[in-house]
């Protein structure tokens, strides 16, 4: 049963929207990815999406308006935070999608507090490096109060060797400002987060800027599956090797175990919060390129197969092939700045696209308190990010009910 915590009125909105739309739950459970039984179950009230990704395009797929999605999103917060101080056993399992799962790795609202939630994607078209492994990043902190002219920032992972055929980048990983945006210029370098010499790849806590004096945290899930067949992998193995595709909230650990690198495109979530009641003003979103080089020649392996049309999402987009990648809004996006508090977080989709290259990225997030300003890091746990272009390839597929991988058709 729906409970009066803004689960009923969310279910009646979602309800309300199916029905004006004229499609059945089956038609638009297809074009969402998931079963039709689990689209029943957020319309009746029965169950609440653990990520807003597929309540919007399901708002979008029914015509919805500028403020409906504005109610929707707020309906949906409401009914997440219900859900999420409920006891596990009676907590929602991940919804039945037909190839994966929407996952939510953002932190819980406090119980009693009404959270305003927004959703941002941020598309970035990138040559990237994701070491696999476990759910969360680590996000370092680089930066201070205002003045410290005795910061310093070391450039973990910057010096990692560099594959057969690479193309060097810049030894320092340097970021490049968005274009259009105006840069304050900092008192001496920052400080960054990750243990002084650490080698790329070496986890360093704590994590998403935890317990370092910094007014903001950072959450974040590395494999967001925009689509099941938007996700694949690039795998240095043969089919026989390789496991089924995984749940999206699986995908880590999948990754991690057999070595896969993100192939074309990876989407990755960032819930960023304020530790407390001061307003934080995120300035902008940077893209450091560690190391570039030639696109690996590896099995391409698909995540799904069958899926119809894609909605587009708002979003940024930082083409990575570019000599010095640089985010910009697309879809209708607002450009930063933003601003967060403990009661007010952002959530930001981050899309790294790349045909050209092998690119080992993190991103740096700007932000300002009052007197203090900093960077956050962002990354996999101290690894830079990880795609590779997967442009002529051998492509394997995983059909529903195979029982197994098979060559993709051309």
């Amino acid at each position: 049963m729906a409970e009066a915590d803004g689960t009923a009125e969310f279910a009646t909105l979602l309800r309300g929207l199916k029905e004006r739309s004229g499609l059945s739950y089956g038609v638009l459970a297809k074009r969402l990815h998931m079963s039709t039984s689990t689209l029943h179950r957020y319309c009746n009230g029965d169950a609440v999406p653990v990520d807003y990704a597929p309540v919007e395009r399901l708002a979008r797929l029914c015509k919805a308006g500028p403020e409906e999605l504005v109610e929707l999103h707020r309906l949906w917060v409401l009914a997440d935070a219900a859900r999420r101080t409920k006891p596990v056993a009676a907590a929602e399992e991940p919804p039945a999608v037909t190839s994966a799962p929407v996952s939510d790795a953002a932190p819980a609202p406090a119980p009693g507090k009404r959270r305003s939630r927004r959703v941002v994607v941020l598309a970035a078209a990138v040559a990237v490096v994701v070491a696999g492994g476990a759910g969360a990043f680590a996000l370092h902190l680089a930066g201070g109060r205002s003045g410290d002219g005795g910061d310093r920032q070391d450039r973990a992972g910057a010096t990692s060797s560099a594959t057969p055929g690479a193309r060097s980048a810049d030894p320092s990983g340097t970021a490049s400002p968005s274009p259009g945006r105006k840069h304050k210029p900092t008192a001496g370098p920052s400080r960054s987060g990750a243990p002084a010499g650490a080698e790329p790849g070496t986890p360093s806590s704590p994590a998403a800027g935890e317990g370092t004096g910094t007014p903001l945290t950072v959450a974040t899930t590395p494999y967001v599956y925009e689509s099941p067949c938007s996700q694949h992998f690039l795998i240095d193995r043969p089919p026989a090797e390789v496991p089924p595709p995984p749940l999206e909230q699986d995908a880590p650990n999948w990754v991690g175990a057999i070595g896969a690198v993100a192939s074309g495109e990876q989407f990755i979530k960032l819930t960023v919060q304020g530790t407390g009641s001061d307003t934080v003003v995120l300035e902008d979103l940077d893209v450091r390129v560690m190391k570039s080089g030639a696109p690996l020649a590896w099995n391409d392996y698909s995540m799904g197969v069958g899926c119809g049309g894609e909605v587009e999402t708002k979003s940024f987009g930082v083409d990575l092939d570019a000599p010095r990648p640089v985010s910009a809004p697309r879809n209708g996006q607002r450009d930063f700045p933003y601003k967060v508090s403990e009661s007010d977080p952002e959530v930001f989709y981050i899309k790294a696209n790349t045909k050209a290259h092998d690119v080992s990225w993190v991103l740096e997030l700007k932000w300002s308190s009052g007197t203090r300003h900093g960077v956050l890091r962002v990354d996999d746990q101290g690894r830079a990010f990880r795609t590779s272009a997967d442009v002529g390839r051998p492509g394997y597929d995983y059909p529903i009910g195979a029982g197994g991988w098979g060559e993709r058709a051309a």
